[in-house]
């Protein structure tokens, strides 16, 4: 099939690598404008832009979906379908019915579960024991689409947003190939997704990302792997924020690490207690212990050298 290929961020780059592989031609590829990036901000194309650069593809970044500069040129390409993963941007129904075979959505949950901006951030914040990637046709209502397949995948005590969407963008691509051979060879149909089951995964904001540590330490656990690498769960000490890296550990009793400053003491929520090379924080349930940090301007490092560098007592410190 002719494609035009939609995405923007660097967990769609398997998709089109996988597709440049595939018996398919991609004609084109759809990407969001140049944006600020990096540390210094500089404005840069996208992963995706880069990668089909660097193939020798057209590049087409319309500011909306919807520009009439872009829907025309899309009708010149006439691609039979439009496979998309991390794209970025609502597609209007003109352009949903230009391509035969319609858009494809490559999603990183099993759907109905967790539609949305963030669906790997929420499996993780959620606790869910397993996730995958979905398959299916783009239509009006977001991630509602009858879908074609579905992949599967076990989310890890230890795995960060990170690590588990590079493992889906991986396994991901299969499907979008092997869904698009189905769609072309007649053998694979769509179909629609239970009424039951529908959870939404909103995109999680700095603030969301804020750790309240009067929590219980596996829902700050949580967060923090939900937030890494973005956009980076955070707290304050004496009002600067510091940026934390997944845990050490979560402590259970004195013997095997826990932090209490003797065998009955616990730590409040938020307060600090150095012990050794151990960091420790309190939440509502049992301390954590810290990994790696990066306080505001500085860079990331272990947690134990930005105590040492502060002075840090063994207790008393409180963050929040």
């Amino acid at each position: 099939m002719r494609l035009v290929f939609a995405g923007t961020p660097a967990a769609a780059v398997p998709s089109l690598d996988g597709l440049l592989k595939s018996r398919h031609e991609v004609a084109a590829v759809l990407t969001r404008p140049d944006a600020p990036a990096g540390r210094g901000l500089h404005v840069a194309p996208s992963p995706v832009a880069e990668r089909a650069r660097s193939a020798g593809i057209e590049v087409l970044k319309p500011a909306k979906p919807g520009d009439a500069d872009f829907l025309a040129r899309l009708r010149e390409i006439a691609p039979d379908c439009c496979p998309v993963t991390g794209y970025g941007a609502l597609i209007p129904q003109r352009a949903l019915d230009i391509p035969a075979y319609g858009w494809v959505n490559l999603h990183f949950s099993l759907l109905p579960a967790w539609r949305g901006a963030a669906p790997v951030q929420h499996a993780i914040l959620r606790g869910d024991e397993v996730t995958g990637a979905s398959t299916f046709r783009i239509v009006a209502e977001l991630d509602a689409g009858p879908v074609f397949g579905v992949v599967t995948e076990p989310i890890r005590p230890s795995d960060t947003a990170g690590d588990l969407l590079a493992r889906l963008a991986a396994s991901g691509a299969e499907l979008l190939v092997a869904t698009l051979d189905g769609i072309e060879s007649g053998e694979l149909t769509a179909r629609p997704q239970p009424p039951d089951g529908v959870s939404l995964a909103p995109k999680i904001t700095s603030q969301d990302a804020r750790v309240r540590w009067s929590e219980p330490a596996l829902a700050v656990s949580r967060l923090v792997r939900a937030c890494t690498p973005a956009p980076g769960a955070w707290t304050e000490l004496n009002r600067t924020r510091l940026k934390l890296g997944p845990f050490a550990g979560i402590a259970t009793d004195d013997h095997d690490g826990a932090p209490g400053r003797g065998d009955s003491d616990v730590l409040d929520p938020g307060e600090l207690c150095v012990r050794g090379s151990r960091v420790l924080v309190g939440t509502g349930t049992q301390p954590v212990q810290l990994g790696d940090v990066q306080p505001h301007g500085k860079r990331q490092m272990p947690a134990a050298d930005w105590a040492r560098g502060l002075r840090l007592g063994a207790a008393g410190a409180v963050l929040g």
